[in-house]
């Protein structure tokens, strides 16, 4: 009789450099050690369509799956509870968010869409922008779609 293996993961990942990323197989990308403000604005102004969210969050997966099936393959950044600097990217984050809208939030709501280098919204709002017909030219204007 065979015996069962519990699940674990085989390939170890080597340690990530500060201020980088890792990704895997699924496109999503985990924040390492992003501390600093202006690289998360920079992800942002490089990116024509970029999702932050927490790890293992379903509705980043929906935003994604939404946007794919639309054409764009954005960058989904997932921000681990385990990661020590979790707050200092919530805060980073926040201030980032503050900044391009000028107003005020008292907690980030999950997924955060960027386009065109500011912030879109949420599931919500990318739901109700599809439904309404209005995405498909918002993310052509922010240079996502091509056709």
């Amino acid at each position: 009789m065979q015996e069962a293996l519990p699940y674990k993961r085989w390939d170890v990942l080597p340690p990530v450099p500060v201020a980088s990323t890792s990704s895997d197989s699924g496109g999503n990308v985990g924040i390492n050690n992003m501390n600093n403000g202006n690289t998360m604005e920079s992800l942002v102004k490089e990116n024509p369509v970029i999702v932050f969210g927490k790890r293992g969050c379903c509705m980043c997966h929906v935003v994604r799956k939404l946007l794919l099936g639309l054409g764009v393959n954005p960058p989904v950044f997932e921000i681990d509870s385990s990661n020590a600097n979790e707050s200092l990217l919530i805060n980073s984050l926040s201030k980032f968010v503050v900044n391009n809208n000028n107003n005020s939030v008292n907690t980030l709501q999950f997924p955060l869409v960027f386009v065109g280098g500011e912030l879109f919204g949420g599931l919500e709002k990318v739901m109700a922008t599809h439904l309404s017909g209005e995405l498909v030219p918002i993310l052509k204007q922010a240079g996502a779609l091509w056709l």
